[in-house]
Order: C-alpha cells, then structure tokens, then sequence
C-alpha cells in the first residue's frame, strides 16, 4: 500500500507542481511583488497530497507565532519541511544553497518570494551579505528559517551545526526557536510510509549566548525527536 500511495502523490503532486512552477516564474517575471500567493498555495497543495494521498498527518507541538521576528533553526530530515515552509510559518525569509539559484526560472522565482542565497564557499562575504539581506526582511517583520544542519540529514543523524549559524545568530541579535521534525522516516525518497510527522518547536533562545552555548542549546533542541519510529503501515 506504501508503494501505491506514493505512485498517487508523485503523479498528483509534481503534475500540478508543473503549473505552480509555471505560474510562479509569469509571476516573478511580470509582477513580483505579487508572487507570495503562489508559493503558499503550491505549499498548501503539498499538505492537502500528504494528508489525503499519503495518509500522513501533521502534528504541531509548542509555541510557534512571535510579535517580533525570530530566527527559526529547523532539523532538516526531508525535502517535506522545506517544501511545508510557507505552511508552517506566516511568510518566511529562508535559506537556500546558492546552487539552487542557478536553476532557470526557479531561482527568480525564489528571490522574488524572499529567500536568501548560501554561498559557503565565499566566507565572510557571503556572511555580510546574508545578514545584510536578512535584516532587511527581518525589519519587515518576516520571520527567518534556517536548516542550521546545512543540508538533509537521516533520521537518527545529529551532526555538528554548520559554522555560518553561529554567526548568522551573532549578526542579526534575533532570538531563535529551534524545531525538532521527525520526517524522516515516514517521508521518504521513494516510498513514504503512514503516519504522523511531528514539528516540535523548542523554546525561544534569547540572543547574545556564546557561540557555544547557543550551539548546544540549538542542537540538543531540534534533535529532541530524533529516534527511533514505527515500522512501515
């Protein structure tokens, strides 16, 4: 059942996913002030291919709405929190690698919506750069997200923060919430399995901690449901 499932989201999801795509570059080119509706209903379509075709539910657990901006620190197990974004949080400002920016269409449509690129390898340029472009939107009172791990990471994993976050955290003086996300194995690359997908936001970090105490108290935090789940349903 997991693999018929999943053959009906793929068809259903990246089908209609070619028309948000389309959309969302039209958009980007003509008026890009006005893309934001596209990338959330693309988002809410995910969720609605999830819940109905997947048979997975999603649980949120803490508090996670701010009257001021707030740096958001995400564990990174799929690509369903990345693409669930605009659904979890009210317009976010994300992080993406610089890579990603490169693909046609896509990359203008992304820096029309708000995200920010990540060049790793250009050092403390690319880091003037971010925090230059994250307080602009954070001045808007957008909310930031970051995956602080860098890139996708298998359940059960809890390698070390990237170095950028730290000073990322430092530059901008926003207070984090870390979330711990336990997508993994339910959202998998090719056969996603029933179940439910919690999103456990951890409690507001104030700003101004040493490097290393931020980097633990992050770290221990969006790892908090990283272990073991139930087989296969």
């Amino acid at each position: 059942m997991a693999a018929v499932r999943s053959v009906l989201f793929y068809a259903a999801f990246y089908g209609g996913s070619v028309l948000f795509v389309l959309a969302a570059v039209l958009v980007a080119m003509v008026a890009p002030a006005r893309i934001r509706p596209v990338p959330d209903a693309w988002a809410r379509f995910h969720r609605a291919c999830v819940t109905h075709l997947l048979g997975i539910d999603v649980r949120e657990v803490g508090r996670k709405a701010f009257d001021s901006p707030v740096l958001y620190a995400i564990k990174h197990e799929s690509f369903f929190e990345a693409i669930e974004l605009p659904v979890i949080l009210d317009h976010p400002v994300g992080f993406g690698k610089v890579e990603l920016f490169r693909i046609p269409g896509w990359g203008r449509a992304a820096r029309a919506y708000g995200t920010i690129p990540v060049a790793r390898t250009q050092g403390a340029k690319a880091l003037r750069n971010m925090v230059s472009e994250a307080r602009a939107y954070a001045a808007t009172g957008r909310p930031l997200a970051i995956f602080p791990e860098g890139t996708r990471v298998p359940h059960g994993e809890r390698p070390p923060l990237q170095a950028g976050f730290a000073g990322l955290y430092k530059m901008l003086g926003l207070p984090v919430v870390p979330v711990a996300v336990n997508s993994g194995p339910l959202y998998q690359p090719l056969w996603k399995r029933r179940g439910t997908i919690v999103l456990q936001f951890g409690e507001l970090i104030e700003p101004g901690l040493p490097r290393e105490e931020i980097e633990a108290r992050v770290h221990a935090a969006i790892n908090a449901l990283n272990r073991p789940s139930p087989g296969p349903r």
